[in-house]
């Protein structure tokens, strides 16, 4: 069984047996559910929805259903295609929608779909509202419009560069500082709508784009996830080309990574960390992260004089403790940026603008603006689920092992010690325990991660 249901969405392999996988039955069932939820929560007697879909080859298909689904139901909808997921989120805020949908399984293989369930904000639902939604699934209370009050489909583009021309009009991009620098960027955007997105904001800034794997097939090349070991090719071609850096998009585009001008990684935790240095050099204030993220973000944040909160993973929990504490900039330590003068949600486009304004403005390489930075060194493992594993007997047995350490169980187990911690979590969007850990040199992060899936496996014997 692949088929999860979470905080981030309704998510599965395409095909297989229904209720086990994304088949088509379940694909309507679920955006039935989503459009039943949106109409029972409501007061409109109008509501459009906007669906938009990463460039997976099953996007199509995918989309297909849910659109025709919504239509069935009454809701008008508003198809803009090949997309980003921050794409999406702001085209509901522009377009004034009641919701949208995001059809992407973000960095999961090809395999994989999901639908991500949007609010009139253009933010990821609470757990509360998708409790709802699930609930309505598993009843099938869903009524369907009669003929005369089927929705209305549309078909509308533009809106990559609509977002484009918003992340420009930011007051800390600084164009002019970006085009000085003459820079020269190579572009990993695993063949998919990042190869539509990055290229063009790029050009708006004047940098001289090399694109590496930007045709939008939904063929990946790697492994979508922006890790060290799935980006040799980009790390070569930066080198190749002598480029200043490298940029690498996840398939949805909310995650980025940067490879410094010697092939090296400037680490995912870190983009958060660089972009942050500087919002805060022009905006005090506070900032958030979740528990698996790097500690240089919290250092970076009281250089400044602010304060860091730590949330539970999953997007939505970052956005709801960041307007808790009025955090002016936010996000995950996997790459994601959360900068809420554009909007509360991950967006490498935002990213991308405010790393190259701070690389421009410092005028320094890549590599000597990573290694201005706390150097912390993070492990990031897991270990396959399957039905005889009891997550929840693992996680309590390690958090009682470790009782006399800071042990946070906000999500999962988390254990600081000294000079490095461990988080333990089921993932929110595969069958998988995460194992990650960080500490003061890639060897001690490595040997903690050890220990800790060794101490797990006795504990599964």
């Amino acid at each position: 069984m692949t088929l999860i249901k979470s905080i981030s969405g309704i998510r599965g392999i395409i095909g297989g047996k229904v209720n086990d996988n994304l088949t088509p039955i379940d694909t309507v069932k679920f955006a039935t559910a989503y459009g039943m939820w949106l109409k029972n929560n409501s007061k409109k007697e109008s509501l459009t929805v906007i669906v938009g879909r990463d460039a997976r080859i099953s996007g199509k298909m995918v989309s297909s259903l849910v659109c025709n689904t919504l239509v069935g139901l009454g809701i008008h909808v508003t198809d803009i295609g090949l997309s980003t997921t921050p794409t999406v989120e702001l085209a509901v805020t522009m377009d004034k929608a009641d919701g949208g949908i995001i059809i992407t399984a973000s960095h999961n293989p090809k395999e994989w779909n999901a639908l991500k369930l949007l609010n009139n904000n253009g933010e990821f639902l609470n757990a509360v509202s998708g409790d709802e939604i699930l609930k309505i699934a598993e009843n099938e209370d869903f009524q369907f419009s009669e003929v005369d009050s089927l929705g209305v489909y549309t078909k509308k583009k533009n809106y990559i560069n609509k977002h484009i021309q918003s992340v420009l009009e930011l007051q800390l991009t600084n164009v002019e500082a970006i085009k000085k620098a003459n820079f020269k960027v190579v572009v990993d955007a695993v063949n998919s709508t990042g190869g539509i997105a990055i290229p063009a904001l790029l050009k708006e800034l004047g940098v001289a784009c090399v694109e590496l794997y930007c045709e939008p097939n939904g063929n990946f090349p790697h492994n979508p996830e922006p890790l060290k070991e799935h980006l040799t090719d980009i790390s070569a071609l930066v080198i190749k080309e002598n480029a200043d850096l490298g940029i690498v998009v996840d398939p949805d585009v909310d995650r980025l990574a940067i490879v410094n001008e010697d092939g090296t990684m400037f680490g995912e935790e870190y983009t958060l960390v660089a972009c942050a240095d500087y919002v805060l050099q022009h905006t005090k204030g506070n900032t958030v992260s979740n528990l698996s993220s790097s500690r240089a973000f919290k250092d970076i944040t009281e250089k400044h004089g602010g304060n860091y909160a730590a949330s539970a993973v999953g997007e939505v929990n970052v956005v709801e403790l960041m307007k808790l504490t009025n955090a002016v900039i936010g996000g995950e330590g996997n790459g994601g940026v959360i900068y809420p003068e554009s909007h509360y949600g991950r967006d490498s486009l935002v990213g991308i603008v405010l790393f190259l304004s701070h690389l421009a403005t410092k005028n320094v390489s890549c590599k000597t603006l990573r290694d201005s930075y706390p150097p912390y060194y993070m492990s990031k493992n897991k270990i396959q689920l399957t039905s005889e594993i009891n997550v929840d007997l693992i996680l309590e047995t390690m958090a009682s092992n470790y009782k006399d350490e800071h042990v946070s169980l906000v999500d999962g187990v988390k254990i600081d010690f000294e000079t490095e911690w461990v988080h333990l979590r089921k993932s929110n969007t595969e069958p998988i325990i995460r194992i990650y850990t960080e500490s003061i040199t890639q060897q001690k992060a490595d040997l903690l991660a050890s220990k800790m899936i060794e101490e797990i496996k006795l504990i599964i014997v």
